[in-house]
């Protein structure tokens, strides 16, 4: 299967995390990573709190989507991530979400894909919409390329394009 993951983060040098958990997922998790997004700043859901930068990675897997978040968990918590500690939305240097997939649909206690805000979430959709402007969204049934149109219509400001990373 092939999928995409959405990163983020708003502290320390998220630009070096970012290059850190791709590394880890294709060097050490032996996941091909097939393209990168360009990077992008985004207001803070959540409490007040510094921007975001954003990207997204699609990744082939031959594992379970389960197993890949489970690595994310590892490659978040080797980046600084402590879920135990930290507020609902609040500040970190790594989050990484797994978004949508082509051949794959979840909604279990531990795992929900595709993600179950990304169709509302400019700072995850467009990144994953420069990726994968045709793939479908399973339960919207658009795009993702229409779905990040109509995202970007209601609110113009909702990412910062930054370019490369």
């Amino acid at each position: 299967m092939n999928i995409i993951i959405g990163l983020g983060g708003n502290i320390g040098d998220v630009r070096s995390a970012f290059d850190q958990a791709v590394a880890a997922l294709g060097e050490n998790g032996g996941f091909a990573v097939l393209g990168r997004s360009s990077l992008y700043r985004s207001v803070a859901v959540g409490p007040e709190q510094p921007p975001y930068l954003n990207a997204a990675i699609m990744v082939a897997s031959k594992t379970s989507a389960r197993n890949l978040l489970s690595l994310c968990h590892q490659i978040e918590a080797a980046a600084g991530r402590d879920r135990s500690r930290e507020k609902r939305w609040g500040p970190r240097v790594l989050d990484l979400d797994l978004l949508i997939s082509d051949s794959v649909v979840c909604r279990g206690p531990f795992l929900e894909l595709p993600h179950p805000r990304l169709a509302e979430r400019a700072f995850a959709l467009i990144p994953a919409a420069e990726l994968v402007p045709e793939w479908i969204h399973p339960l919207k049934g658009r795009t993702l390329a229409e779905l990040a149109k109509r995202v970007l219509a209601e609110d113009m400001g909702a990412v910062e394009l930054l370019g490369n990373w």
